[in-house]
């Protein structure tokens, strides 16, 4: 039996976007899922040829519907459900500083907050 539609949290669990389909219902509850450019609820329907945008993570992840599943499928067979039009990620080297401290270390002294605010350009 050919699936014509699905939920799209069903769908973005059953093609691994997502670790559970509870996650992905979150994501769509707070707004990092758009289909076709509007904010998609948990339930929203999807057909082949839409429009998925995830936002959340170090990035985001834009993939074209290309086939329906509701069951949760192999890696193999989940890339061919969709195609990846994500933008190429942001290389380490272009990314910006951010002031880290080790674990444990305790509260930062005037020296190094003012070093921080230095870095972050305040």
């Amino acid at each position: 039996m050919e699936v014509t539609r699905a939920r799209v949290d069903a769908w973005c669990w059953a093609v691994r976007l997502f670790p559970t389909r509870s996650a992905a219902g979150a994501a769509c509850r707070a707004g990092h899922v758009r289909i076709n450019g509007e904010r998609a609820k948990p339930a929203t329907i999807v057909v082949p040829g839409d429009e998925v945008v995830i936002r959340g993570g170090e990035r985001e992840r834009v993939v074209l519907v290309q086939r329906l599943v509701v069951k949760r499928v192999g890696a193999p067979v989940a890339v061919a459900c969709y195609l990846d039009r994500s933008p190429a990620p942001v290389p380490k080297e272009r990314r910006v500083a951010v002031a880290e401290r080790e674990r444990g270390a305790g509260r930062p002294t005037k020296r190094e907050r003012r070093l921080t605010d230095r870095l972050r350009g305040r």
